[in-house]
């Protein structure tokens, strides 16, 4: 990763701010062990290692694409993020980064297999993200070509696509199983922060992965220091891995609709899931099922044996629950709609929990109060309501008759259920405000 300093490896950082222009002769000193007296008495905001400024007169911190500055790695400083001063709160407009030597660099990032619908979708949203550069994109089938000669939609996307990866901060692989672990290994053992949208690295039991998938997996030691891109359960997680695993559309849907019921305790074991899905996601490759004549006008169910997104959701709401652990049938249909995907999950009360519609619409905000794409809403949601977005939209509900716990919620397989939680997981990562590049509303109608 290239570094924005051009002298001595500071790890604190003075910057000016509009109250007054700091003399300081020094911008830092080595190592972690305080801030010097000067610079507190000084009207300078300071950074220090991994701390993030407390702006003198807000209450809230600026993120590091507000600062542009230096995270301390091993004792070796990184600069990551290009700073768009536009957006910083007022005392600080007024930054001014030749004070200190520093030159903001932004951090380059590139994807692995840009010709399926996940990959362009990721290079679209890419395109719009305020911090981050998409340098470089690769396909084997359109190696040579240009972008937008693949994806005329994205005519502003001009780069080549090649058949290799290189010099890029972070890698994103929409590559599919198997072929994703076995061409990430290098990047990963190199260091490189890899944000995987394949099935590879999801499951933490190997036997798991191999059964479902009836492949050997490729790269079974790397499981251990991967972690489930689902921020809403594991934000802090993701913040510290260097390999993050974004979840199946299916599973993402299913696992936000319960999550909440499980984790506080609500139902039972025994649920029920059923999806309904667009054709984008069966992919670009082509099939009978997704033949417009046999597609349209119909809905079919499919992967009743067991779909391959069902050990996602069992290990994950497997977390939350109170043991026995979670037993779902889950059963997902094609519907002749492009993308989206509505999950309905029913699941009875358990024995002695009383609560009424309005305390379980109370603990699903309660649950998801710091998550910021997912929206609890008073009305069923439809899958327009989050087209090209990544949102989700969750409806919690009871069925007083028969004491069933019925959710339903919305999410853009493409987005949410892809790309968008790609997208979503790199800020996290990287420590950028994680709506960044991702607070578009849904296209309508």
């Amino acid at each position: 990763m290239r570094s924005g300093l051009s002298s001595r490896p500071w790890t604190c950082l003075a910057i000016a701010t509009r109250f007054g222009l700091s003399s300081l002769r020094q911008a830092g000193q080595r190592g972690n062990d305080g801030i010097r007296p000067s610079i507190l008495r000084s009207r300078a905001i300071v950074l220090i290692g991994e701390s993030a400024p407390l702006v003198r007169r807000h209450r809230r911190r600026l993120s590091h694409s507000q600062w542009g500055a230096l995270r301390h790695v091993n004792s070796r400083p990184v600069s990551r993020f290009q700073h768009p001063t536009s957006n910083f709160p007022p005392p600080t407009r007024a930054l001014y980064f030749p004070l200190v030597g520093v030159t903001p660099v932004t951090t380059t990032v590139g994807i692995l297999n840009v010709t399926g619908y996940a990959g362009s979708e990721l290079a679209r949203l890419l395109h719009g993200h305020p911090d981050v550069r998409l340098a470089a994109v690769t396909g084997r089938s359109a190696a040579g070509k240009r972008l937008p000669d693949v994806f005329p939609h994205l005519w502003a996307l001009d780069l080549p696509i090649t058949e290799s990866l290189e010099g890029v901060d972070v890698v994103f692989s929409a590559l599919p199983h198997a072929a994703a672990a076995e061409q990430l290994v290098p990047y990963i053992e190199a260091g490189t922060p890899v944000i995987d949208l394949s099935a590879d690295f999801r499951l933490k039991r190997v036997d798991e992965y191999e059964s479902f998938y009836k492949v050997t997996h490729p790269a079974p030691h790397l499981l251990p220091s991967a972690v489930f891109g689902l921020p809403e359960l594991h934000r802090d997680d993701i913040a510290a891995t260097k390999l993050t695993a974004v979840p199946g559309c299916h599973s993402t849907g299913v696992i936000l609709a319960l999550a909440p019921a499980f984790a506080a305790g609500l139902i039972e074991p025994d649920v029920v899931a059923d999806t309904k899905t667009g054709l984008s996601g069966a992919g670009r490759t082509l099939g009978l099922n997704v033949h417009f004549s046999e597609a349209d006008e119909n809905v079919a169910p499919y992967g009743l044996d067991g779909h391959r997104h069902l050990p996602e959701m069992t290990q994950e709401l497997g977390t939350l629950a109170e043991a026995p652990a979670p037993a779902v049938t889950f059963v997902p249909h094609y519907i002749p709609m492009t993308r989206g995907i509505l999950s309905t999950c029913y699941g009875r009360l358990r024995d002695g929990v009383r609560i009424d519609r309005d305390g379980l619409k109370r603990a699903y905000r309660d649950f998801y109060r710091d998550a910021p794409f997912v929206h609890v809403s008073d009305a069923p949601p439809s899958t327009k309501h989050v087209a090209g977005t990544n949102y989700c939209v969750v409806h919690p509900s009871i069925d007083r008759r028969t004491g069933t716990v019925v959710v339903s919620s919305a999410i853009d397989n493409l987005g949410k259920g892809a790309a968008g939680a790609a997208v979503q997981c790199l800020n996290i990562m990287l420590g950028l405000p994680e709506t960044a590049g991702l607070q578009s509303l849904a296209l309508f109608p």
